[in-house]
């Protein structure tokens, strides 16, 4: 069979400058179907994404539940919405400059801009506007919530934005990507406490997680085109990915997440071992459902709709997070270790 390596990409700015040679009129559609189309690039049905906050939330309310108050409350509001519009924004550059090679993708190809509904010029205003108040917000909250809010926005320049756009090189594109999840911890983290840094063995666990993640979103997609020709003109990356070679990637996510994973049990929190057959039922969960046909790991925004899935993933989140207020003494004397006399967090 034929991969990616041997075909050449067939070429798309040819088709997306045809298609949008016309952009749609406002007087041909309602108000609220051309705001529509502008909210649609902005892509809020991926803000649930930012639940990735409330793991930094609660570990920050676990170290420090003195914190705890209505105030914090409103500040969790305001840090929330900060997020949304900085993610809302990288999803804005994202689409406009994903456009052309959006027209080879079999289902992307009807988005807002490759087919013509949206004018690029205001593309761009919303994408600077969404980034400029989200920075806005989050300068509200305290400064490391600021730069974090930061590092946010740039790595979806670096994602995106040519010369660099990591999203084109095969495994630095799953890297990049994922590395908003330990943002994201960091972002819940500061909404609380603003002095100390969480542990790093955990935020490489959360980045290698995501990883995993994002690395089976590649490989549904792939496996969705199934087409080499068309799947490199969507995604240049995939000229040099094949399906064994994203499968194996995911075996280095997923040993790489549950060795930092196993740093912070060990060295932290040892009552954490006992959610281990959790941790690798969901993955292997995970697995099953990014082979299905046209798998929602596609589209991670869709994956509530897999019930079993989001049911597993509550358990393991309540047993995670009990387990964390457990203390259980027979574990430490039957794996022959120490309680850590080391306070977990870097301080600032």
């Amino acid at each position: 069979m034929a991969t990616i390596q041997e075909i050449a990409p067939a070429p798309a700015v040819g088709a997306y400058a045809a298609r949008t040679a016309v952009v749609v009129t406002s007087s041909q559609r309602s108000a609220f179907d051309v705001f529509k189309d502008y909210a649609s690039i902005a892509r809020p049905d991926h803000w649930f994404k930012n639940v990735f906050m409330l793991v930094g939330v609660l570990l920050a309310v676990f170290y420090h539940p003195e914190l705890l108050s209505l105030g914090v409350a409103f500040t969790l509001l305001i840090a929330v919405a900060a997020t949304c519009l900085i993610a809302s924004s990288n999803y804005t550059i994202n689409e406009i400059l994903d456009a052309p090679s959006d027209v080879s993708h079999p289902s992307k190809n009807s988005r807002p801009i490759p087919s013509g509904r949206v004018w690029v010029p205001a593309a761009y205003l919303q994408w600077f506007v969404l980034g400029a108040v989200g920075l806005w917000l989050a300068s509200l909250v305290n400064a490391p919530f600021f730069w974090s809010g930061a590092f946010l926005l740039v790595m979806g320049l670096v994602y995106n934005v040519p010369p660099v756009r990591s999203k084109e090189i095969a495994y630095i594109d799953v890297l990049s990507e994922s590395v908003n999840n330990p943002i994201r911890l960091l972002l819940g983290w500061f909404a609380v406490t603003s002095t100390e840094v969480p542990p790093v063995s955990l935020l490489a666990a959360y980045w290698m997680i995501g990883a995993f993640f994002m690395g089976a979103k590649r490989l549904a997609e792939y496996r969705f085109i199934a087409d080499c020709a068309r799947a490199a003109a969507y995604r240049s990356s995939f000229r040099h990915y094949n399906e064994n070679k994203l499968i194996v990637s995911l075996f280095f996510y997923v040993t790489s997440f549950a060795l930092f994973l196993g740093v912070f049990i060990i060295r932290y929190h040892l009552e954490l071992i006992l959610i281990f057959p959790l941790v690798a039922g969901f993955i292997c969960y995970y697995v099953a459902v990014t082979l299905r046909p046209d798998s929602a790991a596609q589209k991670p925004e869709k994956l509530y709709r897999v019930k079993g899935l989001m049911g597993y993933l509550i358990v393991c989140v309540i047993a995670f997070f009990g387990l964390m207020f457990a203390h259980i003494p027979a574990l430490y004397e039957f794996f022959n270790v120490q309680p850590s006399p080391v306070n977990p967090l870097w301080k600032i």
